[in-house]
């Protein structure tokens, strides 16, 4: 059927007991293939149990998994948790053979009775990832990005459907992390493989994302576009977990000629700008951050501090007063 759900779980909770009740409650989500899905959210609200129901390798207490149409098996009715037509890499990448080659780390994955079509796909796979050039290395004498493409290029193999990632590049040096991300998104435009992933880094999931998924205390709050929900989230949760942003009180917000009944006020770094003006210059540049290309500003007056990002760098050394202008701001 044209509108039967690709990937879906409708009313699903799993509840761990304890001091501290965790994992997720009635939650009703639909993947769609040929994107990437993020799901975002503090430590301990749900996204990882999330992510394995998805998958199959915990069963839900209520509610119903479902891979277009047809239920996903857990662990309980399957000998072997997990889809077939999936696959889940997370940071460690443990399945690895740290003694063999990266070449041999993929072909062994092919089935022997097609030599031609094993040698073809392990090419297919090393040249998707970038990784042609390091075929004959030992993985044990790998980078942890290495590493990580090398688990990809495994969990690719066999062409799956879609594809899990669980908090992917914990491991990965800054310098490699971009390059993966393009990998990994030229590949699900090149396949129309769904890709899945858990990040707690704003960068990787505004960057590669193409629809987020907000979960807290294990229910869904938000979701949408990267660009909607980063410029006009709902949630207060959502904007602290999507910026580095100031959060200021309704009566701080007042020092910023900013009037609201509401409690709290959000303003990101970027829309608060220093201003020329023959008025007092009230604010006073209380800390300066490098960030390489940028510098990141601690602004002070009374009891308020607001930070924002300031490209002329040195232009503002410590002491200096400003005035500023607030372009834009969120309340709740």
């Amino acid at each position: 059927m044209a509108d039967q759900p690709f990937l879906q779980a409708k009313a699903v909770s799993k509840i761990y007991n304890g001091k501290h009740a965790a994992g997720v409650r009635n939650i009703t989500i639909d993947i769609k293939p040929a994107i990437i899905t993020a799901i975002i959210g503090e430590s301990g609200s749900g996204k990882s149990t999330l992510l394995r129901l998805l998958y199959g390798l915990l069963s839900p207490q209520e509610g119903r998994v479902s891979f277009k149409g047809e239920m996903i098996w857990g662990p309980e009715e399957k000998l072997i948790p997990g889809h077939d037509q999936m696959k889940m890499v997370t940071q460690h990448a443990d399945d690895l053979n740290l003694f063999a080659n990266v070449w041999d780390n993929i072909a062994t994955l092919l089935p022997n009775t097609n030599l031609a079509y094993k040698k073809e796909r392990s090419e297919q796979l090393l040249r998707q990832l970038n990784m042609l050039h390091m075929a004959d290395k030992k993985v044990a004498m790998l980078s942890g990005g290495e590493k990580q493409r090398v688990a990809i290029a495994r969990a690719l193999a066999l062409k799956p459907e879609v594809l899990f990632l669980d908090e992917p590049f914990n491991q990965v040096d800054t310098s490699f992390r971009e390059g993966l991300q393009r990998d990994i998104r030229r590949i699900v435009d090149e396949t129309g493989i769904a890709v899945i992933m858990v990040s707690h880094d704003p960068a990787e999931v505004l960057s590669m994302a193409d629809e987020l998924v907000v979960i807290r205390n294990g229910e869904i709050i938000e979701h949408g576009a990267p660009q909607e929900l980063y410029n006009h989230p709902q949630n207060f949760y959502t904007a602290k977990l999507l910026s580095n942003c100031t959060v200021l009180d309704n009566q701080q917000a007042k020092s910023l000629g900013i009037e609201t009944e509401l409690q709290k006020v959000v303003i990101y770094p970027e829309w608060i700008s220093i201003v020329q003006s023959f008025m007092p210059k009230k604010w006073i540049v209380t800390h300066s951050l490098f960030k390489g290309p940028y510098e990141e500003l601690v602004l002070t007056h009374d009891d308020v501090s607001i930070k924002m990002f300031n490209l002329e760098m040195g232009k503002y050394p410590l002491g200096k007063g400003v005035n500023i202008k607030v372009s834009k701001h969120l309340a709740y």
